[in-house]
């Protein structure tokens, strides 16, 4: 299908040289040209897609640096590409305004995509945002989880893999608050901080796909009956995420992480649940953010 949008930016890293995202926008004058006289509802102004892992030259080596800065930090802050990719957004937001702008990615893209858009969010800004086959994969949670044993470990660790300005600090703050019910109430329950949660990122997962499916853990004890009903979440209306499965039986890796899957003809997708571990622990700074931190900007 063609779709009437044109390329207006490229994302560079001049490290490597390679495109790491682009920026299309809605071109009006194809678009006439095809008598399509007004742009369909629900499509935004402009899109900015941001790839995913490559791996061959020249992208690689930077590709797998960041691949690793994920699964150190679970956050991507530290890299160059996350700059740009806020860069560009900021402004293709702040021209259309943040209702008509969307951001979507796949795999590492996907990854930048909600931690750039969590950003703009804690600024006032909130941009749609597709994200598909996400990380869900994290060395530093799953040393964690082992306990106090694996300090040694980790600390060897961290001084191998990528280093970060932000997220150290973010891990460090989680491993100090074990109590999942003491911070779902800084989460759900904190009044002040009510005008933060307009942002709903949309996720898309394969339970197949070993890098995404963890996003599909419950936060809770989730009745079976409930799991596949619309909207389910907080009791207080809050949603964090709307999270959409794909329904295919087992599945090998590489077809259950690819991107075609989610364009083709027989895609079947379950809206299962809008709030799961995963999701909260990523989204926590942007719901617990001080009133006093919040910068609203014109929309």
């Amino acid at each position: 299908m063609t779709f009437k949008y044109k390329l207006t930016q490229t994302l560079i890293d001049e490290r490597d040289g390679s495109i790491f995202g682009a920026v299309l926008e809605w071109d009006q004058s194809a678009a006439l040209a095809d008598f399509v006289l007004i742009r369909p509802s629900g499509a935004p102004k402009a899109v900015l897609v941001l790839r995913g892992t490559l791996l061959k030259g020249p992208t690689i080596r930077r590709d797998i640096e960041d691949d690793l800065r994920f699964l150190a930090w679970e956050s991507l802050k530290g890299s160059v590409r996350f700059k740009g990719a806020l860069e560009a957004l900021r402004t293709v937001a702040e021209r259309y305004g943040s209702s008509n702008v969307c951001i979507a990615g796949h795999s590492l893209g996907a990854g930048f995509a909600l931690q750039v858009g969590k950003a703009l969010a804690k600024e006032g800004i909130y941009v749609d945002a597709h994200l598909f086959n996400p990380p869900s994969i994290s060395i530093a949670m799953s040393l964690r989880n082992i306990g106090e044993k694996a300090g040694f470990a980790w600390k060897r660790l961290k001084s191998m893999l990528p280093s970060s300005s932000e997220p150290q600090a973010d891990c460090d703050e989680e491993i100090k608050d074990n109590s999942l019910k003491s911070w779902l109430g800084n989460i759900y329950g904190d009044k002040a901080s009510m005008g933060l949660k307009q942002w709903v990122p949309h996720l898309y997962v394969n339970n197949s796909d070993y890098i995404c499916c963890h996003y599909t853990d419950p936060e809770g004890k989730t009745e079976e009956n409930e799991a596949n009903k619309e909207n389910t979440g907080p009791t207080n209306g809050q949603v964090a995420a709307k999270l959409f499965v794909m329904s295919k039986g087992k599945q090998k890796f590489l077809e259950a992480h690819g991107l075609e899957q989610w364009w083709s003809d027989d895609l079947d997708l379950q809206l299962a649940i809008n709030k799961s571990k995963l999701i909260s622990r990523q989204l926590k700074s942007l719901y617990s953010l001080p009133a006093s931190q919040v910068t609203k900007r014109p929309r």
